[in-house]
């Protein structure tokens, strides 16, 4: 069997909620905040860089076999403690489209926040007879740094596949 392309991750859910809920949950940074785990300090404005606070415990134990188990040698994380750069909005379109840029999985102890590449995350969203389909696509990877790059692949793609759970929660039952 030929190895996954570690180019871009990509998933997809449909959320029973329409689409200005779904929206609201995306790009106002209270809301987000919310499900994904982070306190934002600002809005969400193109161009702008969005700090926030980590609201989460991190058991550095099972994030190493976490790691393990999806095939990449562990690294040490950093434990994310104060204001930190969360990401930087590149482009809204209501009820359409949002993208950001940030550093993927950066809890990693090797990435370099000052020196990193960033990676492109975009949600799409599409009115369905259920609601709203929700597509979330990260790229960019192949400009990670190669010593970090299989694990920033691996380590985003089941935090992504977990976010959307996240978010279909807090659409569907908030």
């Amino acid at each position: 069997m030929p190895p996954t392309p570690m180019d871009k991750i990509e998933k997809q859910i449909t959320l029973l909620a329409p689409v200005s809920r779904v929206w609201r949950a995306l790009t106002d940074a209270k809301e987000f905040g919310r499900w994904f785990g982070f306190t934002l300090e600002n809005p969400f404005v193109e161009g702008k860089t969005i700090r926030g606070t980590f609201n989460g415990e991190l058991d550095e134990a099972a994030i190493a076999e976490a790691q393990r188990q999806r095939g990449v040698e562990p690294s040490g994380i950093e434990i994310p403690s104060g204001s930190l750069v969360f990401c930087t909005v590149e482009r809204i379109e209501p009820e359409r489209y949002f993208a950001f840029r940030w550093i993927p999985y950066s809890i990693d102890a090797e990435a370099d926040p000052e020196h990193e590449a960033t990676t492109l995350v975009e949600f799409r969203l599409e009115a369905v007879p259920e609601g709203t389909r929700l597509s979330i696509v990260e790229s960019g990877f192949e400009n990670v740094p190669a010593h970090r790059r299989a694990r920033a692949f691996r380590m985003n793609e089941g935090g992504w596949a977990a976010q959307a759970e996240n978010i279909k929660q807090y659409v569907e039952n908030g």
